[in-house]
């Protein structure tokens, strides 16, 4: 340091969350994004150097008429998706934290649209953007392996594996094979190995575009799974999720004509502690 200069840095509280395992760091960003780069978000995330988390969430003003809050979800990558199920219901515990928000029921605009959450005790329960139609059957060689996908968009893309047991699953070596294969390029896609139990449980493991790996849990994906489990095995909703954090979650739905409407998804969220970065 030349000089006698003094080193200056600049404190930004944060707060870490998680919801079935998921976890997040969480942060007030009504005042603007104060220069919080994708480097700066992906460092933080960083689970070595930085408080680690599978993503960032930013609480914002809302942008139209309707809302009470803008959510902002940045990957570990620290690049924007539309979405993130289990991130959205964390968030309704950050605005409580965040501006003392009293009532049980949130209005939140996502790039993917509007969702509502409500708190319920330990558990909060989002309700989703309607998602697009189901794509069937598309057969693809990733890794050596002819793989039979199904495809739904909930707000993030999510290709789907039918497994016996996702025990067995390799993952990583299987999922980012799928999930950088050119049939979903050039954005990629998340992708989960889901298998049906008894009764209308099923399980999944999900390998997360832009967290490169495995999580605990994936909402959206979660979401996914349960529609296309319905579709394909006439697993019947509302929808028990084991995921691989071990905690379960619950997705309910109706299909119309073939097509997801007035989905939930429910499940543990909680605050883990609060912090500062020095930036």
């Amino acid at each position: 340091m030349a000089g006698g200069e003094e080193v200056v840095s600049r404190a930004v509280k944060f707060w870490k969350l998680e919801g079935a395992g998921n976890d997040f760091i969480g942060l007030d960003g009504r005042r603007g994004r104060r220069g919080l780069t994708r480097e700066k978000l992906s460092a933080w995330c960083d689970r070595q150097r930085g408080a680690g988390a599978d993503g960032v969430l930013v609480l914002e003003k809302p942008r139209g008429r309707g809302a009470d809050f803008r959510m902002r979800y940045y990957n570990a990558d620290g690049g924007e998706a539309e979405m993130c199920g289990n991130g959205a219901r964390c968030f309704a515990l950050l605005a409580k934290e965040v501006t003392g928000w009293r009532s049980k029921i949130l209005r939140v605009e996502t790039k993917a649209g509007p969702v509502t959450l409500e708190i319920l005790g330990k558990e909060v329960r989002v309700s989703m953007p309607d998602p697009g139609l189901p794509r069937l059957g598309r057969e693809i060689t990733a890794e050596g392996r002819r793989v039979k996908l199904d495809f739904l968009n909930t707000g993030v893309p999510h290709a789907v594996e039918f497994v016996r047991s996702v025990e067995m699953v390799e993952v990583e070596k299987n999922g980012r094979a799928i999930r950088y294969h050119s049939a979903f390029a050039p954005a990629g896609t998340n992708v989960n190995f889901v298998a049906v139990g008894r009764g209308s449980q099923i399980d999944v493991r999900t390998y997360e575009r832009g967290v490169e790996g495995e999580t605990l849990a994936c909402g959206t994906g979660v979401v996914a799974s349960s529609i296309l489990a319905s579709v394909r095995r006439g697993v019947r909703p509302p929808v028990k999720i084991r995921t691989r954090g071990g905690d379960i979650l619950r997705v309910n739905f109706v299909l119309e004509n073939g097509r997801p409407r007035k989905v939930t998804l429910q499940g543990p969220a909680r605050i883990v502690y609060e912090g500062t970065f020095h930036v």
